[in-house]
């Protein structure tokens, strides 16, 4: 085995409402899930992709590492939302090493924000379909303070930030392990996590189309929460079935379907945006990750509203998992929050 290599990276995706950790090892066999875990951290901790509590979210991701006997202190993590602005862009064809002067001079453009708050990168894709001539090349941009307070954070916690991914990259590196993975297919991979929602559109590894919005499971406590004026943690232990005596259950699953339907909206205006431009292919699959898959109702509005088979990840079917270790009741639970997780366990630290 690899695993005890240098360039070894323990994943590390940091949620507003779960932490998720995961480490692999590398065997002549095939990749191996080594660890995987996950905590729920308290509500307010993470807002709108801002840490409020560093000291008490540092602490959870110690316990964290300590719970599931992980030694290895080089991570990778990622953000995502707002703070992060994806774009294709074209430009002239040109070399490599003149290419960097020529983003940063038109990345102003597609940026909202002051072009020296942010952290750029970039990536060429290939040949424009528009002209021989010019070329596509995947913008990436993050807020360098979000990026300083996330290092901040992971050495905090007794940790070594390796590498700072963004989450639709992170999401796409583990689909792209799984053995049903098509290179054909025009795929829809969308993550529905607490407080934002991601979409990337792939054919053969290659992102289409990229968008985030603010849509996540938080807006059912959040409704809940206003309804019937509650807090938010009551709102959650009602959903949980924990109170009872606050709103009912069928209460609760008309609240979520109604933001199921309105989740659903938003990726079917995406998939019509792309379907409407200069492509001639339509979406085939759609593969749902985050907690929102398990919000009652929404798989089954998306396989209406979309002529695409609509399924669930499951981040595990690329690996070698001890079923001791990891029973098909937690793969369940487990594989539609972890595939961020293994993206990022997937890196190496000399990865750009």
């Amino acid at each position: 085995m690899i695993f005890g290599k240098k360039d070894h990276l323990v994943g590390l995706d940091i949620g507003s409402s779960f932490i998720k950790v995961a480490e692999l090892k590398i065997t002549g066999k095939g990749h191996v899930l080594h660890k995987f875990g996950m905590a729920r951290i308290a509500v307010g901790t993470i807002v709108e992709g801002r840490i409020v509590d560093m000291e008490g979210l540092a602490n959870d991701i110690r316990t964290l590492f300590k719970s599931q006997k992980i030694r290895e202190k080089n991570v990778a993590i990622s953000t995502g939302g707002h703070s992060v602005v994806i774009k294709t862009i074209n430009t002239l064809t040109r070399p490599e090493k003149e290419l960097q002067d020529t983003i940063y001079s038109e990345a102003e453009q597609y940026i909202p924000y002051d072009i020296d708050d942010v952290n750029i990168d970039y990536q060429i894709l290939g040949e424009s379909e528009f002209s021989p001539d010019q070329m596509n090349v995947l913008l990436v941009a993050v807020k360098k303070d979000i990026v300083t307070e996330y290092i901040d954070l992971i050495h905090m916690a007794g940790l070594n930030p390796r590498i700072i991914d963004v989450d639709t990259f992170s999401l796409q590196n583990a689909y792209e392990m799984l053995p049903y993975e098509s290179q054909e297919k025009i795929i829809l991979l969308v993550d529905v996590g607490a407080s934002k929602t991601s979409l990337n559109i792939l054919k053969a590894n290659t992102s289409l189309m990229m968008r985030d919005t603010v849509s996540g499971t938080n807006q059912i406590l959040e409704e809940i929460s206003s309804q019937f004026d509650v807090t938010i943690e009551e709102a959650e232990l009602a959903i949980n079935g924990e109170i009872n005596d606050i709103i009912s259950q069928e209460k609760i699953q008309e609240i979520s379907l109604k933001m199921a339907q309105s989740w659903c909206s938003e990726i079917c205006e995406v998939v019509n945006t792309y379907q409407s431009g200069v492509n001639d292919e339509d979406v085939e699959n759609v593969v749902l990750s985050g907690g929102g898959v398990f919000v009652e109702g929404f798989k089954d509005s998306l396989l209406s509203e979309l002529e695409a088979d609509v399924s669930i990840i499951n981040p595990f079917e690329g690996f070698i998992v001890n079923e001791k270790k990891f029973p098909d009741s937690f793969i369940t639970k487990a594989g539609p929050l972890a595939p961020i997780a293994i993206g990022l366990a997937l890196r190496r630290i000399d990865d750009k």
